[in-house]
């Protein structure tokens, strides 16, 4: 007996199959890489110490909060291209561009991090355009601008710290 087809079974958005799905792996790469710099950057904001405690503190608490958003953002993108987004932290692992460090970091070294993840992400998000593009997936270019445009800026003020 045939398995009957259901609405699930037939997406039809304007975006084939398979275009649908190779999107759908970058972004899978993109959201690992984005919670993995949300878990760094809460983490860090937990343990920052230093003269610069209190602004660092604050700030990392600004970036993880908005990628908490942007992970969420993400995976439903994931799910309307039809297919399940990555949720574990195995899965995020296999994924991810960059590893998170290892707690006893200084500030400064927390911040160079910091800088080093914000980048990865960016270069993720370009690495999905060729694909999404030519498939003239609007919803998704606009996401990629959107976290690139942003992950750029925080790089930027994290190096300037730096400086």
């Amino acid at each position: 007996m045939a398995k009957k087809k259901t609405v699930q079974d037939s997406i039809h958005i304007g975006i084939s199959a398979a275009d649908r799905q190779a999107i759908a792996q970058g972004l899978s790469q993109l959201l690992a890489d984005s919670y993995s710099l949300f878990l760094m950057t809460h983490n860090f904001h937990w343990n920052v110490t230093g003269p610069q405690f209190n602004s660092l503190h604050t700030m990392f608490e600004m970036q993880y909060t908005e990628l908490f958003t942007a992970v969420d953002e993400i995976a439903e993108r994931i799910r309307a291209l039809g297919h399940a987004a990555p949720g574990s932290f195995k899965q995020f692992a296999a994924l991810a561009s960059f590893e998170i460090p290892d707690g006893g970091l200084s500030a400064e070294a927390m911040i160079q991090q910091l800088v080093l993840g914000q980048e990865a992400v960016v270069r993720t998000a370009r690495a999905v355009f060729p694909i999404a593009e030519p498939a003239n997936d609007q919803p998704t270019l606009d996401l990629l601008t959107r976290r690139m445009d942003l992950h750029e800026k925080n790089a930027w003020m994290l190096r300037a710290l730096l400086a």
